[in-house]
């Protein structure tokens, strides 16, 4: 694990300027090295205040985003294609200019509940957009990751293995996966064996609960996760997402459906979600050397 991070909306619904700062802050005061902020407006917010203050705190910044409906690059509409590959674009070049490292979430398609079936014209052209989108990555130093989600949040890509044959049709080497616990206790059979099927192709992960509160608290195998984690030798960074109704992006809660308090008071879930990954990284470590010494 490279460095460990959590998401903004754990400390803020991201609406100002200053909730982001005290977002940072708060991140820092927890000992996170990382934070996740939702696609952020360059002109709504002052990206260069962002990028020095994280600067500051030796804190790295990941923007991670989902497409409207009307800017689905994997309609077969020509409009939204082209109106969601601008936005893509816009939203790399805004991880450059507040000094991120790297554009994930669900770039690939709208955010929410289809009420259609996935066609393969559409699957092409947003691997096409994401193609492109790469190019635009590449020359501004940001690195591309697709996160894999439940069906209620996108029609395209659900498991790992749809992941991978879409990385494939994109014809490019320079795009990643972005797995997240909570998504794979939904979709996947066995998610530590969709883990080692990734590979290197994970540089970035989620741990979520699968109610998304506490850690530990509820149905997701965490011991399996970081097991399969700690197997593939993977040595990227790891997030905290929570979601609840006491801070909430509206949007936000209504495409993922947050409808009620999965906790109250922010600063114990975040310290208790920092100890928790630790512990469970350092036990799947000693697991795998006393496997390998065996």
């Amino acid at each position: 694990m490279r460095r460990l991070g959590i998401h903004s909306f754990v400390w803020t619904g991201g609406q100002t300027q200053d909730g982001l700062e005290m977002a940072l802050e708060k991140s820092a005061e927890h000992g996170y090295r990382m934070i996740e902020f939702a696609y952020l407006r360059p002109e709504r917010f002052d990206l260069d205040r962002l990028s020095l203050k994280a600067r500051g705190l030796d804190i790295e910044i990941v923007v991670t985003m989902g497409l409207p409906a009307e800017a689905d690059v994997s309609s077969e509409d020509a409009a939204a294609v082209a109106k969601g590959r601008a936005l893509l674009s816009d939203a790399v070049k805004a991880v450059r200019d507040i000094g991120g490292i790297r554009l994930g979430g669900i770039l690939y398609s709208m955010h929410g509940k289809y009420a259609r079936q996935p066609t393969r014209r559409g699957w092409m052209n947003s691997a096409e957009a994401i193609a492109a989108t790469a190019e635009v990555a590449k020359d501004c130093g940001v690195e591309i990751v697709l996160e894999v989600v439940n069906r209620f949040e996108s029609n395209l890509l659900n498991t790992t293995a749809q992941g991978l044959k879409f990385l494939r049709d994109t014809g490019r080497d320079d795009v990643f996966l972005h797995l997240d616990s909570f998504h794979m206790n939904i979709e996947e059979a066995d998610p530590a064996a969709a883990i080692r099927l990734a590979g290197d192709k994970i540089t970035y992960y989620h741990i979520g609960e699968n109610y998304r509160g506490y850690l530990g608290t509820g149905t997701v195998d965490f011991d399996a996760v970081f097991g399969a984690l700690i197997d593939i030798g993977y040595d990227r960074d790891i997030v905290f997402e929570s979601f609840s109704t006491a801070i909430v992006d509206e949007g936000l809660s209504l495409a993922c459906g947050i409808w009620r308090d999965t906790w109250t008071d922010n600063d114990p879930l975040a310290a208790h979600a920092k100890t928790f990954i630790e512990m469970k990284w350092q036990e799947a470590q000693r697991r795998h050397a006393t496997s390998a010494g065996a």
